[in-house]
C-alpha cells in the first residue's frame, strides 16, 4: 500500500487513479528489474569497448596504432560487431519468444552473453577472440533487447506500464554509466598494465549473469500462458503479480480483457504462420502503421547521435579540448550521471504523466538545439592543443550533459515504451523484433561511420554534429504529425487508438479515460483437464 501511495503522488493518470491499490506492490518493480539486466548488459557492453580502445594498452595488444582513416576504421570494425550480432540475435529473437517463451529465452540470452564476454576478456591481444566474443555478446544483447520489453510490458498494470517499460532505458544508462568508470577506475589503479581493459572486458558479465539467475525464478508473462491456452496458469500469474484474490473485480476483469483480446486475434486470423502474420502486418491499415511507426521511431533514436557519443564518448570529450585519457574517461562518466538523473526524472515524472508524445517533442527541439550548438563552436572557435578550453569549449561541453538529459526525458525511454504498447497481442513480438532490429542496425552504421564522420567531415568534424542537428530538428515534426499518445491506454484498447481512418489526438484521451471498461461481450471459458479453454 505503500508503494501505491507514493506512486499516486508522483504518476497522474486515470489509471493510477481508480486501480486497486494492491496492483502497485513491490513484485511488479521486482519482476521489471529481473528481466531489465538484459538491457544493463545493452548499455554496459556498448559503453565499455569506447574507453577500452583509447586505452594505451589495448591500443598496443590490438594494433591500434598511429592516427588517420586506418585507425578510425579499425576502431569502428571492434565496436561494431557488437552492433552486427544485436541484430541477427534481435531477429533470431522473434520467433524464438512465441516457441520458447520469455522466460526461457531471456535465459538463453544472457548464456550467449557470458560466453561472448568469457571471449572478450581471454583474447590476449588476438582480434580474432574479440570480434567473436562481440559478435556472440551481441546476439545474446540483441535477443534480450527484443524479448525484455515484451515481458515487462505483459506483466505491468496499465497505470504505470510507461514507468516499468520505461526501466529498459533506466537500466542501459545505468549500465552504461557504470561501465564509465570502471573504465575511469582501472585507468588509474592499473595504469600501464593489460589488466587496465582486461577487467573492465571482463565484469561487464556482472549484468548478464544476474539476468541469468532471476529470470530461472520468475514468472513467465501472463499474455504469453493465455496464447499457449495455458488459462489456469495466466490466472495463477496474474493473482501473484497483482496481489488480489480471484473474484476480486479488477482481476477478472483483466483476465477477460485478455481473453476478449485473444479470441479477437484468433477469429481475425485463425491460427496464423510467420508468413500469415507478415501478411496481417503489412496489409491491414492499423498494423501496418503501427509497424511503420515502430521502425521509424528507432531509427529517429539512432539519429540522434545519442550512441555515437555513448560509444566515442573519450574521444568526443578530446575532440572538444579535455585534455589526456583519465581526464576523457572522468567527463565519460560524469555523462553517465546526467543520463541515468535524466532517466530517473523522465520514469517519475513524465512517462505516465506527461506522456509519450510531448516527451518526444520536447526532447526534440532540446537535442537540436545542444547538436548544433556544439557544431558551430567546432566551426568557427575550435578549441588549440596545448592551450585551454575556451568560453565557447565550456559551453560546447556543457551541451554534451544537456543533450544527455534531453534524450532520455523522450528518445531514449519512449520509443521502448512505444514499440512495445502499440500493437496487436499477436503482433506483439514481431513488431518488437521488427523496432529491436532496426535499432540494431542504425547503431551498427552510426558506430561504423562515426570515427570516419569524426576525422573527414569539416574540420574538427563539426559536420557530424550538423547532420545529427538536423535529424533531431527533423523527428519534432514526424512527432507532431504521426505519434499517437498511449499514456493511460490498455494494451487491448490500442487497435481502437489506431483505427482505420484519421487520427485525432484526443482519440488517447478519450480512451484513457474510458477506455478501461471493455464494451465487447464477455467470453465464456470453461476448464477441462485442468486447463482453461475458451
Amino acid at each position: 500500500m505503500a508503494v501505491a501511495s507514493l506512486l499516486r503522488k508522483i504518476v497522474k493518470n486515470d489509471a493510477m487513479a481508480k486501480d486497486p491499490e494492491a496492483i502497485y506492490n513491490w513484485r511488479v518493480f521486482l519482476v521489471a528489474a529481473s528481466a531489465c539486466f538484459g538491457a544493463m548488459s545493452f548499455g554496459w557492453d556498448s559503453s565499455v569497448i569506447g574507453g577500452v580502445i583509447n586505452m594505451e594498452p589495448f591500443q598496443q595488444d590490438y594494433g591500434l596504432i598511429g592516427d588517420g582513416t586506418a585507425k578510425a576504421q579499425l576502431e569502428g570494425n571492434i565496436v561494431s560487431t557488437l552492433q552486427a550480432g544485436c541484430f541477427f540475435g534481435a531477429i533470431l529473437a522473434y520467433p524464438l519468444a512465441d516457441m520458447l517463451g520469455r522466460k526461457w529465452c531471456l535465459v538463453g540470452a544472457a548464456f550467449l552473453t557470458l560466453v561472448g564476454v568469457a571471449l572478450q576478456a581471454g583474447a590476449s591481444g588476438n582480434l580474432a577472440p574479440i570480434y567473436a566474443g562481440r559478435a556472440l555478446a551481441g546476439v545474446g544483447v540483441g535477443g534480450s533487447s527484443v524479448i525484455n520489453p515484451i515481458y515487462v510490458t505483459e506483466n505491468a498494470p496499465r497505470g504505470i506500464r510507461g514507468l516499468l517499460t520505461g526501466m529498459y532505458q533506466l537500466f542501459i544508462v545505468t549500465g552504461g554509466m557504470i561501465a564509465f568508470w570502471i573504465n575511469y577506475g582501472t585507468s588509474r589503479g592499473q595504469e600501464g598494465r593489460a589488466a587496465m581493459y582486461i577487467i573492465p572486458l571482463a565484469v561487464q558479465g556482472i549484468p548478464a549473469l544476474l539476468l541469468f539467475v532471476l529470470m530461472i525464478i520468475a514468472n513467465e508473462s501472463p499474455r504469453y500462458l493465455a496464447r499457449k491456452d495455458r488459462w489456469e496458469d495466466c490466472k495463477s500469474v496474474l493473482i501473484r503479480i497483482r496481489q488480489l484474490p480471484e473474484s476480486h473485480p479488477y482481476l477478472q476483469e483483466e483476465f477477460q480483457e485478455i481473453v476478449d483480446q485473444l479470441e479477437h486475434d484468433r477469429r481475425l486470423m485463425g491460427d496464423a504462420t510467420f508468413w500469415t502474420l507478415q501478411k496481417e502486418m503489412w496489409l491491414t491499415p492499423n498494423n501496418r502503421k503501427r509497424a511503420l511507426l515502430s521502425f521509424l521511431l528507432m531509427v529517429c533514436q539512432q539519429m540522434t547521435g545519442t550512441n555515437a557519443i555513448n560509444t566515442y564518448a573519450p574521444k568526443i570529450f578530446r575532440n572538444l579540448g579535455v585534455d589526456g585519457t583519465q581526464n576523457s574517461l572522468f567527463s565519460t562518466g560524469i555523462y553517465g550521471i546526467v543520463k541515468v538523473l535524466s532517466c530517473v526524472c523522465f520514469l517519475l515524472f513524465m512517462a505516465d504523466s506527461l506522456g509519450r508524445r510531448r516527451s518526444l517533442l520536447v526532447s526534440s527541439v532540446g537535442q537540436a538545439w545542444c547538436m548544433f550548438s556544439i557544431g558551430f563552436y567546432l566551426r568557427f572557435s575550435p578549441p588549440i592543443e596545448g592551450q585551454a578550453v575556451p568560453p565557447a569549449g565550456f559551453y560546447a561541453l556543457v551541451c554534451i550533459f544537456i543533450f544527455a538529459a534531453f534524450f532520455q526525458f523522450g528518445w531514449g525511454p519512449a520509443c521502448w515504451i512505444l514499440i512495445s504498447e502499440i500493437p496487436t497481442a499477436r503482433l506483439r513480438p514481431m513488431n518488437v523484433a521488427i523496432g529491436a532490429a532496426t535499432q540494431w542496425l542504425f547503431n551498427f552504421v552510426v558506430a561504423m561511420v562515426v570515427p570516419l564522420m569524426l576525422a573527414n567531415v569539416g574540420a574538427h568534424g563539426y559536420g557530424t554534429y550538423m547532420i545529427f542537428g538536423s535529424f533531431c530538428a527533423a523527428m519534432f515534426f514526424f512527432v507532431f504529425f504521426f505519434i499517437p499518445e498511449t499514456k493511460g491506454v490498455a494494451l487491448e484498447h490500442m487497435d481502437e487508438l489506431f483505427g482505420s481512418g484519421p487520427f485525432h489526438h484526443s482519440d488517447s484521451k478519450s480512451l484513457s479515460n474510458n477506455g478501461d471498461k471493455a464494451d465487447s461481450p464477455r467470453v465464456e471459458t470453461s476448464s477441462q483437464n485442468g486447463e482453461r479453454h475458451v
